[in-house]
């Protein structure tokens, strides 16, 4: 460092003496006065320059002497390396750092199309543990691919975009997402097969749920994907959502459906210091349009890989559905909570008595690994992104959650059991797009429609893993 400054100081003195002693024969050849003065001021900045490298040195080595050897970076270059280098290893480490956070490309062309696959896949096993008296061949151990799904994404010219999604899991293929989108600013209109507005727990990503399934009455109301036109206005802490929707793609193959429905959703989400408030109520309600329509509400016992329904109404005759439902959450750092209440009204065909059935949860969780909390965006939760991901010298994101959840399917003679439940989740997210979970839940059922050597009241126990990794 030194030899450095004195080389730059002797360079600097130098060029000053040197432009010294050519000045007097420059000024006596050509008598120009002018040129004298310009050599002068060429002297001073000279001097300048070497004082001013010569004190910037000097500070830079009193400030790497004081540093301790750990506060370097693993990539961090000597001084007196050149500034290509340096700027190198900068480039090299933002593309790696880049590469991380987006494992797939996106293909971009100048005239607005993209172009962007991504996809996911979901591996289930678990067990179902009932009383004696209840002979179902889909209890006890079981497993299944819950969800393999392929799909693209992308911009098109004019603000328009596409989103087209395909679930390979099971014997059939069925389509998830078929949309085309429109946005300007802080609004976005959506056409094609894509979700109503039900709640924070439907609306979120199963890559991003606090345990393998889903609140009981999401699944019991029959909350899915509909083929409709909607829109959606996010004016800064706000989530406005509204639409029309007939049927699901695979219903509406049979040309005698005619139902049709109108769903909103609003959400308030503002952000207090390190605190994101999630404050939110959606309307539901659908008309069957067909004199014979009949309507089944039922729930599995908090697990998919078994088709028994421990709750279950059955077929019953009914004209149409309306729903209301509130949601509510906070995370705060690695701590979170969130809690869901839903109202079904079911309207039936002539003096016959109407049901209301009603269903909600409350969980809350713990990050047990520092700098880590759940993610949350556009009025939904979102990704977990672990401070100290496996793969990069730290041990991934450890989360722990606890729920409670309710369900009542009998009202107005019909007959569809009672539930409380109450869950646990592990949940270990070793990367951005990896993780595995495993969930507890016993399940007290009430009034079950399923008896148990004639007995409706008992117990269940459930226990399920999941490995997943998306794309």
């Amino acid at each position: 460092m030194k030899s450095f400054r004195r080389f730059a100081s002797s360079t600097a003195l130098g060029a000053s003496l040197y432009l010294a002693s050519m000045a007097p024969a420059q000024a006596q050849d050509s008598g120009n006065d002018a040129m004298r003065a310009e050599l002068d001021r060429m002297r001073a900045q000279m001097n300048a320059m070497a004082g001013r490298i010569a004190e910037l040195e000097e500070r830079l080595e009193d400030e790497q002497a004081s540093a301790p050897e750990h506060s370097l970076p693993s990539n961090a270059v000597p001084a007196n390396a050149s500034a290509s280098t340096s700027a190198a290893v900068s480039a090299e480490s933002a593309a790696a750092r880049t590469s991380a956070a987006a494992p797939v490309a996106t293909l971009q062309r100048d005239d607005g199309w993209s172009f962007k696959p991504f996809g996911r896949l979901q591996v289930d096993a678990g067990s179902v543990s009932a009383p004696k008296g209840i002979d179902e061949e889909g209890l006890g151990f079981s497993s299944e691919i819950r969800r393999v799904r392929m799909g693209m994404k992308g911009d098109a010219p004019g603000g328009f975009g596409y989103k087209v999604e395909v679930d390979f899991a099971g014997l059939d293929v069925q389509l998830a997402d078929a949309v085309l989108t429109y946005e300007d600013g802080d609004l976005t209109v959506s056409a094609g097969h894509h979700n109503t507005f039900q709640g924070l727990e439907e609306l979120s990503s199963s890559l991003h749920t606090s345990f393998v399934e889903r609140a009981a009455f999401t699944d019991a109301f029959g909350f899915e994907r509909r083929v409709g036109l909607s829109a959606q206005y996010t004016p800064g802490p706000f989530v406005l959502q509204a639409g029309i929707f007939t049927d699901n793609v695979d219903d509406l193959a049979d040309d005698a459906d005619n139902s049709w429905s109108v769903d909103g959703r609003m959400v308030f989400s503002p952000r207090l210091d390190n605190i994101q408030l999630h404050l939110g109520g959606s309307f539901h309600y659908r008309e069957f349009n067909d004199s014979a329509a009949t309507i089944r509400y039922r729930q599995r016992p908090f697990i998919h890989t078994t088709d028994v329904r421990f709750l279950d109404t059955g077929s019953f005759s009914a004209t149409g559905e309306t729903g209301y439902g509130l949601e509510g959450a906070v995370i705060a750092g690695a701590f979170h909570m969130a809690a869901e209440t839903y109202w079904q009204r079911v309207a039936r065909p002539g003096a016959l008595a109407d049901p209301n059935f009603f269903g909600g949860y409350i969980e809350t969780g713990l990050f047990l690994t520092p700098g880590d909390h759940r993610g949350y965006k556009g009025g939904r939760f979102d990704r977990v992104k672990p401070a100290h991901p496996v793969g990069e010298g730290g041990l991934g994101a450890v989360q722990i959650n606890l729920r409670y959840d309710y369900l009542d399917l009998d009202d107005s003679g019909i007959n569809g059991g009672i539930q409380n439940g109450y869950e646990a989740s592990l949940i270990w997210a070793l990367t951005d797009f990896t993780r595995l979970m495993a969930n507890y839940g016993r399940m007290e059922y009430d009034r079950a429609p399923l008896p148990a050597a004639g007995d409706q009241s008992y117990g269940v126990d459930t226990f399920a893993v999941r490995a997943q990794v998306d794309f």
